[in-house]
Order: structure tokens, then C-alpha cells, then sequence
């Protein structure tokens, strides 16, 4: 296939460059971003992640000395822990969509979303369905401008893609050529969408995620692909400052060791190549090194496989004489604790940026901030400033630079059929179905669990319920809720309750509803006003009965 990308690099050479990298780093100047042809315009990599736990990051106290990370530790050693790091809508599209507009996902206008908005009476529901359209101006339109050369590799689920082929076998052989065909007609159809929404370059890139690509024999995580394809546009795009949006597909499922670190790694979305990518380590030095590490046995192999792919990149960088020009974001998608909910566990969710030399805030930052702040923060490390009016998002550069401890005075989230604000120590929740599903027969509950489920077992997937009286989830109206979000549905003690009221510094568990008691009447009051703020400035209808 054209796709083979010949940017080889040897095992022993890859894990020297990266065991010298810290070294390296450390004799860099003190000035940043003045590489040559440059001016003074840093490259910059938004490398995001998919569904980390906390107990995957070395520098969190749950995965402190759980993990071989060299490379994510070095970034965080060397640049700053963005400790109060929020996400505005903890779910793979969404999060991604307010990554790179710096809005709201509320504000999508994809025909889905509004389509479903008129089906649910004008309330919005972000879920998975709030795309990018070529009508949005996102960040790479404003870099572009800029003269930056613009590139998304691997995990797209953002990007809206019309006119994909079904495939009616799922379990269809994709070397057989009329399936090889649709195989790719669908992969140009991806590429060709992310390109007409500001990205130059589009490779390597997974549509959703494995189980849901298209056939199941191509259900396979390939790190080692979307490396390749990263490492091509940064050579390709040595000479000009360069935006590349690096996104994985792990740890997300599947993660079986022959469906993610030791699969086949010739196996892509794309089909399957003739010879398998050499940018990574082989799969059979994953448990060999983690047992020399003292971590035999601990299933971290695709923790390492990630941070592998960013050892990669900032190798390369070096090679190049460009990390010294380089501005670099370490993101995790959501928080993992309470998936598909706005508790803490779901959308607390600290990150890391990099520059070299640090930066004047320290290795620490505890200023609260929400992934739709990436945009003005990036652009404003440009030198580039955008209308308030166009985003949602404050830049928090001033926070960085050590001129500021605060952007936002209150903290706003949005998902499924929850909204929710935090305003210094506490916080709201309001749970809301609209009138259609309160009213629900039990004919069409069970008719709607049953197509979740037919679904979820053609492919092999585990279902949560057969049961259809079972409550909804704050995410799905599936009776039980769906699995993405199982291991978090009603495990709160107040999780159905439609008002919620926590005291984030006494209780950050979130274990004690105080909207029952009495004594909180008037704080539960003032918060809904503080949600009611944002509600009134967004799209749809969202009734806190605040009046």
C-alpha cells in the first residue's frame, strides 16, 4: 500500500535518543522559541490522549512509580502540571470539539446534534454527536493564517464525515479486493474531511474508535502507524513553523494485548500494509522492559506503547534541531473515575505543557482551567489574539508566565442530560430529562435497550442490562445506562437526584448531596444563578426552575 511510511529507526537508537533526552533538554538556553526561520513563533504539538486513569501518570499520588513513562515524566519534570485541569464535556467528541474551537460543545451545529436537539423539545444533549463542520473556524484556520503548517494524526471522532459505505459484514475479509476498495474509498472520505476543516496534512488516522471502524478484523490499535505518520509531517515540515495534533487511540478499548500492544502492526484502518511500520520498539520488548523496570506483570504495556510514540516525537524533534522551538501540550481526553458524568472522577483531569527552560509559574499550576482555554492559550503563545465573541475559552499564558492566578471566576460543564458549575469551593449539578423520556411506555424502553444491545453483541461487545425498567444514565437514555459509561452509573450516592450540592473541599468525593438539607437552601439557590449565567449565553433550553 502507498501507505508505508519509511522513517525507520532502530530499538537500540530509539531507546538511547530517549534516555538522553532529559540530558539534552537540560543544556538548552534559557530564551525560547528563537529557532532559526522561526521568528520567534514556536512549533507546536497537542499530543492528546484517550481515556488515561490516574493511576497511569507517574506524577498524580494514585500512579506515582506505577508506570514506565520516561517521556511524559520528563515533560512534566521540565515544564508545568496544569493540576486543576478541567474538561467542559469529558467524552471523546466533545472534548476533542472544544479543544479545537475553544467553545462550547453546546454550540455545535452539525445536523445531528441539531436534530436531536428538536427531538428533545430544544434541550441540547452533548453526547458523541457533536461534530466539526467545515463551517467552524477552529484552531488550525487561525494558524494557518499564521503561516503554520497544519497536521491531525490518528484519533479523529471529531471531525464530521459524510458519505462513509457501510459495510454489511462486519467480519468480511479486508484483503478481498471490493471490501479493500470500500476500505479505502471510506479512509479518503476521512482524510478529505479533516483536510477541508484547516488541517494541511491528515494521516494515520482512526475515524472512531477500533471496535467501530468499520470491520472487526481491522479492530486493531496501531500506535506504531500514527507515529509514523507524525514523524513525516514534522521532516516534511522542518523549514516553517508547524501545528501537529496528535492524537492516540489507546488506552482506550480494546486493550486485549493481541487487539492493542502485540497486534499485528500492519494492520490499520486503512487496510492492511505490506510491512509493518519501524518507528517503535517490537511488541516483544514491552514486558522486557517493564520487567526491568520492576513492573513485571502490571499490564502497563500500552501506558509504555503511548509513551513510546511521544519518545518518538520529541526524538525526532532533536534530531531536527527543533525542540528548542517547540511548544508542547500533553492532554488526556476526559478524566476516567466517573466517565460519561460531570462528577469530579470525570471531568478533573490535569495536563502538562512543556517549553524549554519551564516556565515562570513553576512546575505546578494550580489555577483552575478547562480544555476550551487551549485555543486563545495556543494562539496567544503565537502572538496572535482572537475576538471574545468567537470562543469561550481565556488564554492562560498570563497563568503560565506568573502574572495571574485566575481566568475564570466559575467553571461550566455540559453533558448528556446534566449541567454543571463550580464557583471556588463548590459545586452544582442539575440532572434534567426532557418530557419525552419521562414519559417513556415500557414497550419503547425495551425497545430501545434491545437495538443497544443487538448491536453491541454482532460485535462482540459486553452489554450492561436486559432489564428495561432499569433508570437512565446521566449520559444515555438506555435503560441501565450504556457501558461507556457503566462503571459510573449510580454509584454516587445522590447520582439520580435532579439538584445536587457539594462542598469540593470537605467533600471531594461529592458523597453528601447538601441540596436536601435546609441550611444550604440559600447556597443552592446562589449556584443555580451562577449556572443559570452560562445557560442563558448558550444554545437549547436547560429548566433549573430557577425562577
Amino acid at each position: 500500500m502507498e501507505d508505508s511510511v519509511n522513517l525507520n529507526i532502530s530499538r537500540r537508537t530509539f531507546l538511547r535518543q530517549s534516555a538522553l533526552g532529559a540530558l539534552s533538554a537540560s543544556l538548552l538556553p534559557a530564551s525560547v522559541f528563537s529557532g532559526e526561520g522561526s521568528g520567534g513563533r514556536p512549533n507546536i504539538i497537542f499530543f492528546i490522549a484517550d481515556d488515561m486513569y490516574p493511576d497511569m501518570f507517574n506524577f498524580l499520588p494514585e500512579g506515582r512509580g506505577k508506570n514506565l513513562t520516561p517521556n511524559l515524566d520528563r515533560l512534566a519534570r521540565e515544564g508545568t502540571i496544569l493540576m486543576n485541569q478541567y474538561v467542559s464535556s469529558p467524552l471523546c467528541t466533545p472534548s476533542r470539539y472544544s479543544c479545537l474551537t475553544g467553545r462550547y460543545a453546546s454550540r455545535a451545529r452539525n445536523e445531528g446534534f441539531l436534530r436531536f436537539t428538536q427531538k428533545n423539545g430544544g434541550q441540547t444533549v452533548v453526547n458523541w454527536n457533536t461534530f466539526i463542520t467545515p463551517e467552524d473556524r477552529i484552531l488550525p484556520h487561525y494558524l494557518k493564517e499564521a503561516g503554520y503548517a497544519t497536521g491531525m494524526v490518528g484519533k479523529n471522532h471529531v471531525i464530521e464525515v459524510k458519505g462513509l459505505e457501510h459495510f454489511d459484514d462486519y467480519y468480511a475479509d479486508p484483503t478481498e479486493p471490493e471490501v479493500a476498495a470500500k476500505i479505502e474509498r471510506n479512509y479518503r472520505r476521512v482524510v478529505s474531511a479533516i483536510r477541508r476543516c484547516g488541517f494541511d496534512y491528515a494521516g494515520g488516522i482512526y475515524h472512531n474508535n477500533p471496535d467501530y471502524i468499520g470491520l472487526w478484523k481491522l479492530a486493531v490499535h496501531n500506535l506504531d502507524w500514527i507515529t509514523a505518520h507524525g514523524l513525516r509531517f514534522i521532516e516534511e515540515n522542518r523549514s516553517r513553523p508547524f501545528f501537529l495534533y496528535f492524537a492516540t487511540t489507546v488506552p482506550h478499548d480494546p486493550n486485549e494485548p493481541e487487539r492493542s500492544w502485540r497486534a499485528d502492526r500492519r494492520i490499520t484502518p486503512r487496510g492492511i500494509l505490506d510491512k509493518p511500520p519501524e518507528v517503535l520498539p517490537p511488541p516483544e520488548s514491552y514486558p522486557e522492559r517493564l520487567a526491568q523496570a520492576g513492573l513485571a506483570g502490571s499490564g502497563r504495556e500500552n501506558v509504555l506503547w503511548l509513551d513510546d510514540a511521544l519518545g518518538a516525537l520529541l526524538t525526532k524533534l532533536e534530531q531536527l534541531g527543533l525542540l528548542q522551538n517547540t511548544l508542547i501540550f500533553f492532554f488526556n481526553d476526559q478524566g476516567q473515575k466517573a466517565k460519561g458524568t460531570l462528577y469530579q472522577g470525570g471531568i478533573h483531569d490535569p495536563s502538562v505543557v512543556w517549553q524549554p527552560g519551564g516556565f515562570p509559574v513553576g512546575p505546578v499550576c494550580t489555577t483552575p482551567v478547562s480544555n476550551i482555554d487551549f485555543l486563545p492559550t495556543i494562539l496567544d503563545f503565537v502572538g496572535l489574539s482572537v475576538p471574545e465573541a468567537e470562543v469561550d475559552g481565556r488564554s492562560f499564558k498570563p497563568v503560565l508566565d506568573g502574572k495571574t492566578d485566575q481566568i475564570h471566576p466559575a467553571l461550566y460543564f455540559e453533558l448528556g442530560y446534566t449541567r454543571a458549575v463550580i464557583k471556588g469551593e463548590w459545586k452544582y449539578l442539575a440532572l434534567r430529562y426532557p418530557e419525552r423520556l419521562r414519559h417513556l411506555s415500557l414497550e419503547e424502553r425495551r425497545r430501545l435497550l434491545l437495538a443497544y444491545n443487538t448491536k453491541r453483541l454482532h460485535k462482540r461487545m459486553p452489554i450492561v442490562t436486559e432489564d428495561p425498567t432499569r433508570p437512565f444514565s446521566h449520559l444515555t437514555a438506555i435503560p441501565g445506562g450504556g457501558y461507556a459509561e457503566v462503571e459510573s452509573t449510580g454509584k454516587k450516592p445522590g447520582y439520580y437526584d435532579p439538584d445536587q450540592l457539594y462542598n469540593l473541599e470537605t467533600d471531594p468525593d461529592e458523597l453528601h448531596n447538601l441540596a436536601r438539607e435546609e441550611a444550604y437552601k440559600p447556597k443552592l439557590a446562589e449556584m443555580k444563578r451562577v449556572l443559570q449565567g452560562f445557560l442563558d449565553q448558550l444554545p437549547g433550553k436547560f429548566d433549573l426552575d430557577t425562577k
